[in-house]
Order: C-alpha cells, then structure tokens, then sequence
C-alpha cells in the first residue's frame, strides 16, 4: 500500500502563510533540517506532530491529505502530455514540485491551457469573454464543489433548522414537507403531466406542480428544494457570494448545486444519515430504503458527511453515462480524475453497464500504489414517452481501501489479491500488457514489429 506523504500539503501551507521553514519549526518543538526533511517525504509523521501541524495551520487533518496537490499534479500531467503542444516530456519529479511548492504558479499553467483549448476548439471564432471566465459554467461550477470537498457547515445548519421547523418522524417526512409548503408558504403541490419540466414554480398565484413521471422519491426531493428555495435563500446567496462566480451561468448552477444540497440535508439530516450509513455498513440500497431516497440520493448525500469532529468516510463520487462522458462528480477521497479524455474502460464504473441494476464491487490500483475501493450501479430515468431510449447513467463511490472493513462490500474480499490495475485514462497510462488500451501513452516511445502479433494493442519501450 502507497504510504500517504504530506510534505507537498505541510510546505504548501508554509508558504501560504509566509513562514520560513525555521519559523515554522519553532512553532512546533522540531528543528529545521526535521521539518524539511518532512516536506520532501523522508520522514515519516507522528499522530502527535499531525495534530500540531493542524492547529498551527488552523485547518482540518484532511487539509494535510495531499488530496489538493494530488489533483493538481494530474491536471498538470494531463496538461503537458497534450501532443498539439509539442512539450518534451515532463517528468513527474518536476511536476510533483510545480504542485507542491508553487501551486498557484501551478493554476496559472492550468488557466492558461484551459483558455488555449477554448480557443483551439471555437471553430465559430467567437472571442473569448474578458477577465476570469476561461472555464466553462459546468467545469466551474464543478471545481467549486470540488474544492470544498463538497461540504457546506453553513447549509447544513440551515438544513437542520428546516427539519426542525417541519418536524414529523422521518417516515413522514414527504408528508410533513408537502405541510410546510402549505400551510407556511401557502404553497399547493398538483401532481400532473408537465411535458419535459420535472418541477415549475409560479408565485402569483403560488403553486407548486410537478411532473407525474417523478417517481415518489424524486417528488420528495423537488419538494425539498422548493422548500430550500423559500427558506435557505440567504444561506446559499452568501455561500454563492464568496465564490465569486465568473459569469452568470455559472453562479446559476453553483446556485442550483446548492439548493439541491440543502434538499438533500433535509431529506437525510446529518447525523441521522451518518449513524444510519454506519450502522448498515454503507450498504446504499437499504439507506436509501431507510431514508425513503433513491440510490443516487443516497451516494451524493454520501459524499456530503464531512463535519469537523463527526466526518463520515471521505469518498470520491462519479455519475457517467455509456458514452463515458461525466456528468457529476466530487472527490473528498483525492481520487484523481482526468478533466479531458474518457477513462479507464477498466474502470468498475464503465463495467458496470454490463450489469444493470446490480452493484458491481472492485478494488482499484492506480500505477502510483494507491487503491481504492470502489462499487458502482446503473440508474434509470422513465423515457417521456413510448420509443424513447430511457436515460441510463452509472452511479459510482469509492473510498480509500484503508477504510474498506466499514463496508458491506469489502465482505470476503481478498483486497490485496482482488486489486485491478487500472489508469487515469488510456493517454496517461503506464501499463504494459493491457487488453483495453485504446491509445498508445503519450510519454512512451511505440516498439512496432511486423515480426509479432500481440493481444496488447500497442506496444511501447519502458521510459528511460
């Protein structure tokens, strides 16, 4: 197993705050040839030395995760291994370094290719918008749930306040919702045929519909988010402030993405929903059976349970469609995702369509040793009407294999003997010998032979 390294985070936050490594080391009762040897990963940490760099730093022990910096050196690998820039090869050792000790310099670069792609791509000419606005609304909005590992303290205090005011055991909890709207806002909830629109709000007269294709689980979320709507406005206008979207579209999903979070922290209240979660061993169908939520409510929620002092397991959520394109995603795990290109076919998460309806289990490698366990099932949306493909997307988790014995899952895995290699994407992949590759790595010389056939469909020299 890959042993966590932290001196890319500890000389992260050193530098953040502008104190010199002596400084630093005073602080914390070591001497300085100790701490940098820390931050170049020769020694290892004491739980002690641990809990004193967190409150030197005033952060959170997952801050020190090297999750960050691990993000950060896949975008700039991704990044340098474009062949239409024509780079010479990057190593890693540079790249680690470029991450760990100037990461803004770091955002810069990746600023930089960002814009140059949007460029590369805008066939129609259109001159890109001034200012900050190099990502597109979705990817923004994407990164700022990203980068705070998708936990808002300040939504789910809201959340609590809401469940408070509705009141109703947790079985009832639809019912007393519906109530709320009622006889709060005045609000009347119709269940009808809407063509297309899940949800429609109209104030005057207030009147909430929605869509009688909802199943009763996604009826209970759209009500929840109405009732976020009315009540958590200010909470997520201030959340939404702070982040300082760059355009309209983006604060609007950022906007959205929220509101939906504090749906979620109604329908499955925090700390109800960790000891539930901890209880049945992470097993998401009888959560979300508990909760009376679907199994992709479930997951996100999941993914939410970060609080200081009662944090639940950090893991990596995805949700992909058969064509491989990712439609939502969050890491609170560090698993780290490749922004362009598809991913690994090996990957549990494309395997699973194979499957349907079936939680598929895998423990995944990276090249780097860091394994991951990993389940993921498909979900299916109603089609709007008879001869419409139904809209079908893989929902996947995952979690460090350190915390795989608090799973259902794990149960009768060999987690050393059952690990399946797998890479970033096919493009960023060091392995030899693999069936599914469908390009050749970027950072490898190709060994062509007519005199061979090999069931590897490229061949390619070690790097030297």
């Amino acid at each position: 197993m890959a042993r966590i390294q932290i001196g890319r985070s500890v000389r992260r936050l050193r530098n953040e705050r502008r104190l010199s490594q002596q400084a630093l080391a005073t602080r914390l009762g070591i001497s300085a040839s100790y701490l940098n040897l820390i931050e170049h990963d020769q020694r290892a940490v004491s739980g002690t030395l641990l809990i004193k760099l967190a409150e030197t730093f005033h952060v959170d022990l997952a801050a020190l995760s090297g999750s960050q910096e691990r993000r950060l050196e896949v975008a700039l690998r991704e990044t340098f291994s474009d062949p239409l820039l024509g780079a010479e090869v990057v190593p890693e050792a540079e790249i680690a370094a470029l991450a760990g000790s100037a990461p803004n310099a770091a955002r810069a670069v990746l600023a930089l290719y960002r814009a140059w792609r949007v460029a590369r791509e805008d066939a129609g000419g259109i001159a890109l918008p001034s200012g900050r606005r190099i990502l597109l609304p979705n990817e923004e909005a994407r990164d700022f749930f990203d980068d705070r590992a998708n936990h808002f303290p300040s939504l789910e205090t809201a959340a609590e306040a809401i469940v408070a005011a509705c009141g109703g055991v947790l079985a009832e909890r639809s019912r007393a919702i519906a109530d709320r709207l009622r006889q709060t806002h005045g609000l009347a909830v119709s269940i009808q045929p809407l063509d297309g629109i899940r949800r429609l709000f109209e104030p005057d007269p207030p009147r909430l519909a929605l869509d009688e294709s909802l199943p009763r689980e996604s009826r209970a979320f759209q009500m929840a988010f109405q009732l976020a709507l009315l009540e958590a406005h200010d909470t997520v206008e201030q959340v939404l402030s702070e982040a300082a979207p760059s355009s309209p579209e983006a604060a609007m999903l950022i906007r959205i993405g929220l509101l939906n979070y504090v749906a979620g922290a109604i329908l499955m209240p925090y700390d109800a929903y960790l000891a539930a979660a901890q209880a049945l061993r992470h097993d998401i169908e009888a959560v979300a059976a508990r909760f009376g939520v679907s199994f992709e409510q479930a997951c996100h929620r999941l993914s939410t349970l970060q609080r200081t002092g009662s944090r639940g397991v950090p893991f990596f959520f995805v949700r992909v469609d058969p064509a491989g394109n990712v439609s939502k995603r969050f890491s609170a795990a560090g698993f780290p995702f490749a922004r362009y290109g598809g991913s690994c076919p090996r990957w549990v998460v494309h395997t699973a369509f194979a499957q349907p309806g079936t939680i598929q289990v895998q423990v995944a490698e990276l090249p780097d040793g860091a394994a991951y366990l990993c389940f993921a099932r498909t979900v299916v949306r109603p089609a709007a009407h008879w001869g419409e493909p139904r809209p079908v997307h893989v929902v996947a988790m995952g979690c460090s294999i350190a915390d795989a014995p608090a799973f259902v899952y794990a149960d009768g895995l060999d987690l050393e003997r059952a690990r399946v290699g797998i890479g970033l994407s096919c493009r960023l992949c060091d392995r030899a010998g693999c069936r599914s590759r469908a390009f050749p790595p970027l950072e490898h010389r190709l060994a062509l032979t007519p005199l061979t056939s090999s069931a590897t469909p490229y061949q390619f020299e070690a790097r030297r």
